[in-house]
């Protein structure tokens, strides 16, 4: 899958995903059928202890009833597991219990042995035997032991796990077609009415087959994808072992809209056009007859991406080539495989007349879009388009549709908000009906970064609120579920002003539906302030009543900081607010602001300068002094007589030195060194000294990147 990029604002783009880890969510159900099979007898079991060899986990699978058995130790937290091979239909779980009983536990599954979510919870067992009704489904099944009835371990003569072979039905077979009249079509599977309930893919083609259960549980009949290659048959086989559709996709330059690259001249380049419909013709002749197989979809927000190629009269007709090339390649397609239809997504209605009038032969059109989803409609109506759609990703707000925040940079949806922005855009795309044929919302992603936190279901294996939205609006309910924490009125102090290295204050509501104990966790990501997308650990503490005293990092600018609540049952609430940090106040008078400044050179011309040397002592730390590319340079400060000099402070641009030393001087000619590091890191230095002198040199030996040194300002303090 393509990289993530940022997009423009006022598009109806999206944020392409990354791998993530999911877990399944399981739930009870009423008391399993006869035909239901013992499914953990002679399996591999595990334990956390045996009291002794004769006592091993083993023995609570060997069929033995009153002959042999598994011992813990005496512990409250030990557990017990069975390995069933793989992933089971669950539908009963019996335990025969020896005098040593669980008092307090859980029946837990999981399908990858790491992930757990519970079954059912156990409160004041008698011991004996326990008969649990369950449903769900997964690979392990353990005990998970919270309170023992006596002061011995846990025992179980034997533990025993009911259900089926976990198979399901196979997807819908037969030819899929696009049938109807103009306003009141449908999608048609083997002759069945077929409703695209749809998620974007993210994990791994490889883990499909963990995944695609969970999936398979929220309602959903298909996912899509935007590359089809030799890699994607294990996904497909995964897809139709549980009864999902593809949506196969094809990748075209400049895909992926605004901020995307890889620039093709669609009117010139035929060895491209040539080589694409070539791979394309192979894959769609290979996977054309897999049951798993839904449509083809051409490209991905090209005919906007184009505007980051060209311009004017050349991108009218660059637009005009690509989606005729798309018809080039919808044609093919058909005279291959006439029994899947054809589409091409873009993530502008605006794209929508160049297919009506180049590319008559797709059967459908497709769109992804987030925060105007509910637009698509009247703007399929004013265009006086023959053709249905389906949206191809839609869900909250993105990161180009929002207003700002007063730090400046796109304020984040809340997980609520997230949440009610997928109920709404499955609304809009069923409220237009015979035209909307469904959607596949984004994104079943695991990334837990800045990009996965805005939109991903579930970042790093924790279902939010949107994950309950989604398996709401595709299957009516979640009755029965777990939910996530809430967060909300979540506050940042001072959000403008957080001085770098120093505490500033984190506070929210966090409250959980099931009152289940909740862990709350702090995190960081310099997305804004460096560029860096990844959630890092925050150095915070606790100070009760969901207030938090976090350390800002050392790197000023803009940061985003996130409060994680996890209720130990695999799901999580996240919110995140903005926090501008700022250098740190030093004690003392500036006597260096305005003070005459001269350097060994200074860029005249390069993105934001000229960076003249008299701009690091203005007072002004969204201004900057930058030299030239070379080692050594230096700049210096006049005070205009000899002063008392306690500190300094460097406010690195992070084209910063990593080797520097401190000079003085009483004539701007003898130089004295007062402080030196080869350890410069770009962060702000603040350097304590004892000094009297006129003149201030930094004298700069080794610069930190491959650009030459910059200062926001170098700051003298008497």
């Amino acid at each position: 899958m393509p990289a993530a990029s940022r997009r423009r604002r006022g598009m109806s783009l999206a944020t392409l995903g990354a791998l993530l880890t999911s877990s399944l969510t399981l739930s009870l159900a009423p008391q399993a059928q006869a035909a239901d099979a013992l499914l953990s007898q002679g399996k591999p079991a595990t334990a956390s202890s045996q009291e002794g060899e004769a006592y091993t986990p083993g023995a609570a699978v060997d069929g033995n009833l009153t002959g042999t058995r598994w011992s813990s130790d005496r512990r409250d937290a030990e557990w017990m597991q069975v390995d069933l091979g793989a992933s089971k239909n669950l539908s009963r779980v019996v335990l025969h219990w020896e005098a040593a009983y669980g008092k307090n536990y859980e029946i837990q599954a999981s399908d990858n042995g790491t992930n757990w979510h519970t079954l059912k919870a156990v409160t004041n067992s008698d011991g004996g035997t326990d008969d649990l009704a369950v449903s769900g489904s997964g690979r392990y099944v353990r005990m998970q032991g919270v309170t023992r009835a006596n002061g011995y371990g846990y025992s179980l003569w034997e533990f025993q796990v009911y259900g089926s072979d976990g198979t399901t039905d196979p997807p819908p077979g037969g030819a899929v077609k696009v049938t109807g009249t103009q306003g009141n079509w449908q999608l048609t599977v083997g002759g069945q009415p077929y409703t695209v309930k749809g998620l974007t893919w993210g994990p791994s083609v490889a883990d499909a087959p963990t995944y695609l259960p969970d999936i398979r549980s929220m309602g959903v009949n298909t996912i899509r994808t935007w590359g089809t290659d030799a890699s994607t048959k294990p996904l497909l086989d995964a897809a139709a072992a549980n009864g999902l559709k593809i949506v196969n996709g094809f990748w075209l330059q400049p895909g992926g809209g605004p901020g995307a690259g890889g620039c093709v001249n669609y009117v010139t380049d035929a060895t491209y056009k040539t080589n694409m419909l070539t791979e394309f013709a192979k894959w769609v002749d290979t996977y054309k007859s897999h049951p798993a197989t839904l449509m083809w979809n051409v490209g991905n927000e090209s005919v906007l991406g184009l505007q980051n190629c060209y311009g004017g009269a050349e991108l009218e007709a660059q637009r005009n080539a690509y989606t005729s090339f798309v018809n080039d390649v919808a044609k093919k397609i058909h005279t291959i495989d006439p029994d899947h239809p054809v589409t091409s997504t873009d993530a502008w209605t605006g794209a929508w007349p160049y297919y009506k009038r180049n590319a008559p032969d797709l059967d459908l059109y497709s769109m992804n879009s987030y925060g105007n989803i509910c637009g698509v409609q009247k703007d399929w109506q004013d265009g006086g388009y023959t053709k249905p759609y389906i949206i191809t990703e839609s869900g909250p707000a993105g990161e180009w549709e929002v207003p700002d925040d007063a730090n400046g940079i796109p304020d984040e949806p809340t997980d609520v908000q997230k949440a009610d922005g997928y109920t709404k855009a499955w609304n809009c795309v069923t409220g237009h009906r015979g035209v909307a044929l469904g959607a596949t919302l984004f994104h079943y992603g695991l990334e837990h970064d800045f990009g996965g936190i805005w939109f991903n279901l579930v970042p790093d294996g924790l279902k939010r609120l949107s994950y309950y939205a989604v398996k709401k609006a595709y299957t009516g309910s979640t009755a029965g579920d777990n939910t996530p924490p809430v967060i909300t009125n979540m506050t940042v102090t001072p959000a403008s002003a957080a001085p770098a290295g120093r505490e500033f204050t984190v506070r929210a509501d966090i409250r959980d539906p099931e009152g289940d104990p909740v862990r709350s966790r702090i995190y960081l990501s310099g997305n804004y302030a460096n560029g860096d997308k990844r959630l890092v650990d925050a150095q915070y503490r606790s100070t009760g009543n969901g207030t938090f005293a976090v350390t800002a990092p050392d790197k000023l600018g803009v940061w985003k900081v996130y409060i994680q609540a996890e209720d130990g049952h695999g799901n999580a609430g996240i919110e995140t607010k903005s926090v501008k940090v700022v250098a740190p106040p030093v004690v003392g008078t500036n006597i260096a602001l305005g003070r005459p400044t001269t350097a060994s050179s200074f860029q005249a011309s390069y993105g934001d300068c000229p960076c003249a040397p008299g701009l690091a002592t203005d007072g002004n730390t969204t201004t900057r002094w930058a030299s030239d590319w070379s080692d050594p340079q230096w700049i210096q400060v006049d005070l205009g007589a000899a002063k008392a000099i306690r500190t300094l402070q460097l406010v690195w641009d992070p084209a910063y030195a990593k080797s520097y030393e401190v000079q003085v001087s009483d004539d701007g000619t003898t130089w004295r060194p007062v402080h030196n590091t080869t350890a410069g890191n770009g962060d702000i230095d603040t350097i304590d000294v004892s000094v009297t002198a006129r003149h201030v040199r930094l004298q700069l030996t080794a610069r930190g990147t491959g650009y030459g040194y910059s200062l926001h300002e170098f700051g003298i303090y008497s």
